[in-house]
């Protein structure tokens, strides 16, 4: 664990060593610029700043916007990539159709559980308002169930609705019917260029998936206002084609309503291996994809302080919930349908602590990569402060 990390393992605030002293990112979103003089040796803040920065409200934690609520609307996926948490091996012929988590579908009837059960815990927690997420597997192989949960939950004090969804089976009708439902933004991930992608990101029938996911993506923004994020999975099979990858989505899209960021490949213990090594070299690369996103007019997000996931709620479900079709309670997307890891039912909540000791886990604890946690966080850092230097120099933050 390197000094940084050890100075701020308590702390709610984040510093990042950047090229010309240090940067501060607060609880509550905010962020200040320190002097190289004002951070100690071992990466702790003196006193004298600390109490400047507590009085601007840095160590302030911000208040729980909305109650999250995560929803799988079908656990079956159309497309068969290897590295996926839900799948429980790799396919033993080598193909494209690794098993998976047990079929399950949302109905109705789970639906009515859902909410019921989601407006007693809103009422207890003293929400009004709620933070959706409809995911899968593919949550558009049951559109309909999509459509019904979006409608119901307007009751609930709906403020904000998104999706996790591959793209493929998304087209204009059907975009148009869910924004009008209450959709307001959808996560579409690319594994690299179009070659990369089409290799790695593959339909469970086979072949490729990126122009399908693009030609939707352009279709469904002629006929809609929602947002979109973009998540591009970076490894060793894929980054050489990362630049040329920013360049043909922004040819393609309206890069004003878009978000794009990038994530490493993590192993959930299926062997699929990410080789590629987290050096100063490849730091340098992911600030340069970044960089040229933002000039095409995508929007890169700024460097957060650490808090916890929205949707991957904290013990007892206290921030969320996050519900498998079938109306069994996980504490995250990563583990839901998976046997083992419920805990609880939305009909009759939450188990005792003392059956669930372990299983309250959240995004990306089950993820392996070959270097240390401190290396992957010094990684993590180095990129962010460099984002921090760009944003700054350039007049975006």
């Amino acid at each position: 664990m390197h000094a940084t990390e050890t100075a701020q393992a308590d702390s709610p605030v984040r510093l990042l060593k950047s090229s010309r002293g240090w940067w501060c990112l607060g609880a509550g979103g905010g962020y200040a610029r320190l002097k190289p003089h004002q951070v100690g040796p071992d990466g702790s803040i003196n006193p004298g700043t600390e109490r400047h920065l507590r009085e601007a409200g840095l160590y302030d934690h911000q208040d729980r916007r909305a109650y999250g609520l995560t929803v799988l609307t079908s656990t079956d996926c159309n497309l068969g990539c290897g590295y996926c948490f839900q799948n429980t091996a790799q396919d033993p012929t080598g193909g494209t159709r690794p098993p998976r988590i047990t079929h399950s579908r949302l109905t109705s009837e789970t639906i009515g559980s859902v909410l019921d059960f989601t407006a007693r815990r809103m009422a207890e927690a003293g929400q009004s308002r709620l933070s959706l997420l409809l995911f899968g597997g593919e949550p558009l192989l049951n559109p309909r169930g999509c459509a019904e949960l979006l409608t119901r939950a307007a009751d609930l004090g709906l403020v904000a609705a998104s999706m996790t969804s591959n793209g493929t089976l998304l087209g204009p009708a059907l975009a148009r019917q869910l924004a009008d439902a209450g959709l307001t933004s959808v996560q579409i991930t690319f594994d690299g260029d179009r070659s990369e992608h089409d290799a790695i990101r593959v339909r469970r029938s086979g072949g490729g998936t990126f122009d399908t996911i693009v030609a939707n993506m352009a279709r469904c923004m002629d006929v809609t206002d929602l947002h979109w994020s973009l998540r591009v999975n970076v490894s060793h099979l894929n980054y050489l084609g990362m630049a040329e990858l920013v360049d043909r989505l922004a040819a393609a899209l309206d890069t004003s309503r878009c978000s794009l960021y990038f994530e490493l490949v993590g192993d959930v213990g299926l062997g699929y291996a990410n080789n590629l090594m987290r050096t100063g070299e490849f730091a340098a690369l992911m600030t340069q994809w970044q960089i040229r996103a933002l000039e095409h007019g995508f929007t890169v997000r700024r460097p957060q302080a650490d808090t916890p996931c929205t949707f991957c709620s904290a013990e007892n479900g206290r921030d969320g919930a996050v519900v498998n079709a079938d109306g069994t309670l996980y504490s995250c997307w990563e583990t839901a349908g998976k046997p083992g890891w419920e805990v609880g039912t939305v009909g009759d909540g939450y188990l005792p602590s003392a059956q669930t000791e372990g299983r309250w886990v959240a995004c990306g604890d089950d993820y392996q990569y070959s270097e240390s946690r401190a290396a992957l966080a010094e990684f993590r850092d180095t990129v962010d402060a460099a984002l921090m230097d760009h944003l700054h120099a350039t007049g975006r933050l």
